[in-house]
């Protein structure tokens, strides 16, 4: 079974065939993060605007790279939430559009849950359940995969994610977008125990703040400049990222042991961040297995949609012509 997966959600542009929910055929991914670059951030109207540009052609070289034609599909998966609309809006279009003419199953497909299935394809051994930690530019989850399709969320962010605090506190000590890997590289040059950040507090033990860390870097930043001291950048961002780590790996195992999983895993945007895998890894303890996916699959890519696509498939998951995108979606919706 064939299963081609869409995804627009923000500034990828992505489309991948994946045979039998396992076996990437295909997987092609146009970015437009370099133009986004140029003002610090992902700007929703030219995201949208690239993947008019872009999603015709990647889809045709998906195929083509499948050596499969629209023919050879089973159905068609696209990412319908979270995500910037207009974006979400380009991939649903096309895909619905795709479906319609070539008379294919439309599967609407959460983003989340598709990062969540990229670990299944880099572990095909891998079963529900187990717990994942979702981190990413616009999400912070703490999930109890139940089975392939039934999560439950534990914790997640009450303000910014993770990914996105990444991206801000980058911009405040002068590197580029995207912040994760630009503060990780920054990192090694640094002193991770020089600067003290603070945790901060929710009243769910499982949910996570960073709003008030990234006010705290820059409070830094700011009161060094007002001082006529020079920052020691690369310290900071190291302390940063050493903190953003520690908050994610103490909650992640904390609720592997109170909750009983034998199997911790890590998923998302964030989850290239080599200090949080080796975090998470060192806190579950030896008698846990813990799982990341290859770094191709961390970032936004139409693999991980295809693989989720495949399970929702097999679950009976339909949508017609009048699917819709939405911003905002919980990963546990019914």
């Amino acid at each position: 079974m064939y299963i081609l997966g869409i995804e627009s959600s923000c500034d990828e542009t992505a489309v991948s065939v994946v045979e039998d929910g396992r076996k990437i055929l295909s997987n092609v991914i146009y970015s437009s993060v370099e133009e986004h670059g140029l003002y610090g951030g992902v700007v929703p109207e030219i995201a949208s605007r690239r993947h008019i540009d872009a999603i015709s052609e990647v889809c045709q070289k998906a195929l083509d790279d499948a050596n499969l034609k629209i023919d050879d599909i089973e159905a068609i998966a696209c990412t319908h939430a979270p995500g910037l609309i207009g974006a979400l809006l380009v991939g649903i279009n096309f895909a619905k559009g795709l479906a319609y003419a070539s008379g294919k199953a439309l599967v609407p497909t959460h983003h989340l849950r598709g990062h969540i299935a990229a670990l299944y394809l880099t572990y095909p051994d891998l079963k529900p359940p187990f717990l994942c930690l979702v981190a990413s530019g616009g999400h912070s989850h703490l999930v109890a995969v139940d089975d392939y399709t039934k999560f439950r969320v534990l914790g997640k962010t009450i303000d910014d994610a993770a990914g996105e605090r990444f991206d801000k506190v980058s911009r405040t000590l002068g590197l580029g977008y995207p912040g994760g890997p630009a503060i990780a590289k920054a990192a090694l040059n640094g002193d991770k125990n020089k600067y003290k950040l603070p945790t901060p507090h929710t009243e769910n033990r499982y949910d996570v703040s960073f709003s008030g860390l990234k006010t705290a870097v820059i409070n830094i930043y700011n009161s060094d400049n007002m001082k006529g001291v020079r920052t020691d950048k690369n310290s900071l961002r190291a302390s940063f990222q050493e903190k953003i780590a520690q908050i994610l790996s103490d909650n992640t195992a904390r609720a592997a042991k109170e909750y009983g999983f034998d199997k911790v895993a890590v998923a998302g945007g964030v989850s290239a961040n080599l200090r949080l895998r080796e975090l998470i890894e060192e806190k579950i303890g030896k008698d846990r297995k813990f799982y990341a996916p290859q770094l191709s699959l961390c970032g936004d890519n139409g693999a991980m949609i295809a693989r989720q696509g495949y399970y929702e498939y097999i679950n009976g998951t339909r949508a017609g012509l009048d699917l819709n995108g939405l911003p905002v979606l919980p990963i546990d919706f019914e």
